[in-house]
């Protein structure tokens, strides 16, 4: 029976109309794993939405299609607003190293400076823009900084 007689909403229409995932407005540094995982997921988004396409008839499974074009579209943005960043070390706390702070408690907390589709802070690396990171950029070793209101130091820079 039509979904019209039934009166029951039709869910397979519903998530055809998946909104677009949001964009961050800073701009897209990478690393250069970063770029390479930006390459893999475009490509996989890419494998997908044929996949969906091959399916057959697009109505046979919208959700699909629409889940597939939706990130096909954000990958593709997110790899062509990718800005590589390629930095030598040069003893300052830069995007793409590691840097070890201690916190007046005595507390030491590494962090890896990374984009933010790289950023994964239960492994430790954080996105650039934030206050806390950002704050840290080109510190040196022994340099105090600011970092989400609290003071500290700068012990160790990779």
């Amino acid at each position: 029976m039509s979904v019209a007689f039934t009166r029951e909403e039709d869910l397979e229409a519903t998530a055809a109309d998946l909104p677009d995932r949001p964009i961050s407005p800073h701009p897209n540094l990478v690393t250069p794993a970063g770029l390479a995982a930006l390459d893999g997921a475009l490509a996989e988004a890419r494998a997908a939405y044929a996949a969906a396409q091959a399916q057959g008839s697009i109505e046979a499974d919208r959700t699909a299609m629409a889940r597939a074009t939706r990130d096909l579209r954000y990958w593709s943005a997110r790899r062509a607003s990718a800005q590589l960043v390629e930095t030598a070390p040069d003893g300052r706390v830069r995007f793409g190293g590691s840097v070890t702070i201690e916190r007046e408690d005595g507390r030491r907390q590494t962090w890896r400076i990374v984009g933010e589709d790289e950023a994964d802070p239960a492994a430790g690396s954080v996105t650039h823009d934030p206050p806390p990171p950002r704050a840290l950029l080109a510190t040196r070793l022994g340099d105090e900084a600011d970092a989400a209101g609290q003071a500290v130091e700068i012990v160790a820079v990779d």
